[in-house]
């Protein structure tokens, strides 16, 4: 057992879990490179989660789990993140979608989707589509009436772990409003290999196409609410921090290791300037998090624009710091040994999540200006 010190209040019970995943992180990190160099999703990765507690911990008290606070939650994806992004992603998905049915279906189905979830069923969040672009809670395609419930015809993007996915998470208009379905998928639901991507190969994240799929009433979820585990907002910030986290250390050792005229080449201003530039800007977007983490744990309102803004920050820090990689890396980091071209790959990939950051500057920009919103 680890004795890690924590800079938020941890339970018990959160002990064991986070000192559980940070051994398992060294594990996940020696062969990440290798499921991305395939795109391969590492199914034995996310099964060790499940069998650590870790899908138990994020699952809130009130449907069964050991309630996570948002501080702990994050902690494990940033963790994890920096070992194995892709399984960070993937992890994050998967929790997102267990934890909103479980929740959104609580008064309808009672504990169904909690306990599949718990028994390790594997779930995917299918809810972005390319009509709706960034605004994923705000599906464009209607589903129609039929027998027992309505039918989907359309597609959702990026779908990670679909692959492997026992139950998804989806949305559809149902009379002009959105509405949230557990769906088994079945064989109206096709994977289109769309996934031959830049970063983040081994999510494998491809387009699922549903023909004439029902979306069954008893499976039909209430919208998010203010109270919900918000999972996904809270775990994106923590992916790209991971990575940045990483390509800050892959720079570190090369240029410690990198003798140039007989000196290290961390011993070049230059490297000592840019260094600080990033490593200041990582340790502000770190506390820009952990701050809306702390907002989230204690009810307070403002945790959920904080979120994006720790999102917005995180993906332009990885960015950079990856970046700065390349740079001090010069050619050797362009080679499939190292790992600096995979944390350059892995840290564009967060500013596409959605909320990407454009739309994020947009928000964060009409507010600060005071412009009301659709203006």
């Amino acid at each position: 057992m680890t004795t890690a010190q924590f800079s938020f209040p941890v339970r018990d019970v959160e002990r064991k879990v986070l000192d559980r995943v940070a051994e398992l992180a060294e594990g996940f990190r020696a062969v990440a490179a290798e499921y991305d160099e395939r795109a391969e999703i590492a199914v034995g990765h996310l099964t060790a989660l499940h069998d650590a507690d870790v899908d138990r911990a994020v699952l809130p008290e009130h449907v069964g789990g050991l309630g996570l606070s948002y501080s702990a939650f994050g902690h494990v994806v940033c963790v994890l993140a920096k070992a194995d992004p892709a399984t960070a992603t993937i992890w994050t998905m998967h929790a997102g979608a267990g934890v909103a049915l479980a929740e959104f279906t609580k008064e309808t189905l009672g504990s169904f989707f909690a306990d599949e979830f718990l028994a390790g069923k594997r779930f995917a969040n299918a809810l972005s589509e390319p009509a709706s672009g960034n605004r994923f809670l705000n599906p464009q395609q209607d589903a129609v009436p039929v027998a027992g419930g309505w039918s989907l015809t359309g597609a959702k993007r990026f779908v990670s772990g679909c692959e492997i996915a026992e139950y998804l998470l989806v949305n559809a208009r149902v009379d002009d409003v959105p509405a949230f379905f557990g769906v088994v998928p079945d064989e109206t639901v096709s994977t289109i290999p769309i996934w031959d991507t830049l970063g983040l190969r081994a999510t494998r994240s491809q387009l699922l196409s549903f023909d004439n799929t029902v979306l069954r009433a008893e499976y039909r979820g209430r919208a998010p609410g203010f109270g919900d585990f918000a999972v996904i907002p809270a775990g994106l910030p923590a992916i790209s921090l991971g990575i940045a986290d990483a390509a800050l250390d892959a720079l570190v050792e090369h240029a410690q290791s990198r003798v140039i005229l007989g000196k290290p080449l961390s011993h070049q201003q230059w490297v000592q300037y840019e260094v600080a530039d990033v490593q200041t800007k990582l340790a502000a977007a770190h506390a820009l998090y952990e701050r809306a983490l702390w907002e989230a744990d204690n009810g307070v309102p403002s945790f959920f624009p904080n979120l994006s803004r720790a999102k917005y920050l995180a993906n332009k820090v990885a960015v950079d710091v990856a970046q700065l990689g390349v740079r001090v890396g010069g050619a050797s980091g362009y080679l499939k040994k190292s790992p600096i071209q995979r944390h350059l790959r892995d840290a564009e990939a967060g500013q596409l999540m959605a909320y990407s950051t454009e739309v994020i500057a947009g928000e964060i920009g009409r507010s600060v200006l005071g412009v009301p919103e659709g203006e």
